[in-house]
């Protein structure tokens, strides 16, 4: 049996957000919503965070601003400004475990996605840093993404895909694609492949080299 993950990131966003809200929920399906913190400062953002976890999603921390790795960020108050100034707003709204997924810039892994102080926080404040596996690209072709992702579910036992819930992404292949991940037999879960979790409740379980920039 496949699994199959989904993740959401860049939201939540006032007009797709809800929208792919009520796909999941028609497929029975549950995901992993990766916030920024900067779509938080509204109301409706914050209220689109509870709908998500009320219908039994896990919501988690993707940085404020989505600007700058922070591998390649310079600012000495890079990991208060991106983690914990999310975290201020989206812990009164969702219980933990903490997870956090950094900024790939365009889905890729490597000493771009984090510092050793960020790796310090998430140790201190017991993270969980969620990567992927999959990124089909939906930001870049909205029409064509879900036949690629269908493809490198075929791939390995245990698919964590990125998909976005913002404009001009995901949504328009969504159901499509929910109805033929079924119909191949995959299986939905929010469970996580082992790895791409290398720090979890704030413990090193994963190799970080070639995650962390060089200090």
């Amino acid at each position: 049996m496949r699994l199959l993950t989904l993740s959401f990131d860049n939201g939540p966003d006032p007009h797709v957000t809800p929208r792919v809200l009520d796909i999941l929920a028609s497929h029975a399906v549950t995901a992993h919503f990766f916030v920024l913190g900067k779509n938080l400062l509204a109301e409706e953002g914050r209220r689109l965070v509870e709908r998500a976890r009320d219908e039994g999603h896990l919501v988690g921390n993707h940085s404020f601003t989505h600007a700058v790795p922070l591998g390649e960020d310079a600012r000495p108050e890079a990991v208060e400004a991106e983690i914990a100034a999310t975290d201020a707003l989206l812990s009164p709204l969702v219980p933990p475990p903490k997870r956090f997924r950094p900024f790939g810039g365009g889905g890729k892994l490597g000493p771009h996605l984090l510092n050793q102080g960020a790796v310090d926080h998430l140790l201190t404040h017991r993270y969980s840093c969620v990567l992927w596996n999959s990124v089909p690209g939906d930001w870049l072709d909205p029409k064509g993404w879900p036949e690629r992702a269908l493809e490198d579910c075929t791939t390995r036992p245990h698919t964590l895909m990125v998909l976005h819930d913002i404009p001009d992404a995901c949504l328009e292949g969504l159901d499509g694609f929910l109805r033929e991940a079924k119909a191949l037999g995959l299986h939905f879960t929010t469970e996580c492949p082992r790895d791409c979790v290398p720090i979890d409740e704030g413990c090193i379980v994963g190799d970080l080299r070639g995650l962390v920039a060089p200090a």
